[in-house]
């Protein structure tokens, strides 16, 4: 069974769902993805957690008070502090990907007692990165952003997709892909407007992330050692003095290879141990799952 509900936040109303039962585990996405992009790795899930999926400020259902203020990693960061205190009072086990790991990593940041696990894959975070490779790596970024705004958004999918190494062929079977529609492109629209450049400026507090209670697990695909959010990922083990786990595919193995990925995910997080209990009770309303 899911359920979906909506939290308002600061700024904001988020759209989340809810399925499975077991410890909780949240989930955040890569790129523009909602609470519908985990939904293949989710329901592998659900038999063994609590999954918890939503829609990031901007996308999808989760609206913004003030669409001319524009979201933040720290504000992102924000909204999964309050939607993990809307439902439990117990750390919850974690694993965002991409701009996700980034989001996941700022909130250990600032409240690492609400997040007992970390699986961060594939986190864009370029300061770790060595020169002359940190430089290569913004400009990159910068050029997804200016063939959004010359060729417009799937055309810099495009292009984000190669610097990636995203190769839709790379999946498993019964795993469908198909060509981002009309549906798709607000959210598109709001990540490289607004997310993208956002990823661009953050910067992570290593030093509290050094300090946080929370076991942090920095994650890697084993196809993707040669576009830099793998060895971002790499390098933040390496700065916080710890191992980095593997994932079977590339950067987006979550969404094309969901059955390996979750057994590999259930592995690591089963390895970490400190399992949290139960979601505690919710105080927002129930609404029927889309």
């Amino acid at each position: 069974m899911m359920i979906s509900k909506n939290l308002h936040v600061p700024g904001a109303r988020l759209r989340y769902l809810l399925r499975g039962t077991g410890p909780l585990l949240l989930l955040v996405a890569g790129g523009d993805g909602d609470a519908s992009a985990s939904d293949d790795l989710a329901a592998q899930l659900a038999d063994r957690y609590t999954v918890l999926t939503y829609d990031r400020r901007g996308l999808s259902a989760s609206t913004l008070d003030d669409p001319g203020d524009p979201p933040t990693v720290t504000t992102h960061a924000n909204d999964l502090h309050h939607l993990l205190a809307a439902l439990t009072t117990e750390p919850a086990y974690v694993y965002g990907s991409s701009i996700g790991a980034l989001i996941c990593l700022e909130l250990v940041s600032r409240h690492p007692e609400q997040v007992g696990v970390l699986v961060a894959h594939e986190p864009p975070a370029t300061q770790l990165l060595p020169e002359p490779e940190r430089s290569r790596a913004r400009q990159e970024q910068q050029e997804v952003e200016d063939v959004h705004r010359a060729q417009g958004a799937l055309a810099a999918l495009r292009r984000f997709a190669a610097l990636a190494a995203i190769d839709p062929a790379d999946r498993e079977p019964g795993v469908a892909t198909t060509p981002p529609g009309p549906e798709r492109l607000p959210n598109l629209e709001f990540f490289l407007t607004h997310d993208a450049p956002a990823v661009r400026r953050h910067l992570l507090d290593l030093s509290a992330l050094k300090a946080a209670s929370t076991r942090i697990l920095p994650a890697v695909g084993e196809a993707s050692a040669h576009i830099w959010a793998h060895r971002c990922g790499r390098l933040l083990a390496e700065e916080l003095g710890v191992s980095y786990v593997e994932f079977p595919g590339g950067h987006n193995a979550g969404v094309f290879r969901p059955r390996a990925f979750a057994a590999r995910l259930h592995e690591v997080l089963d390895s970490a141990g400190a399992v949290p209990g139960p979601p505690g009770t919710d105080r927002a309303g129930d609404e029927p799952a889309r």
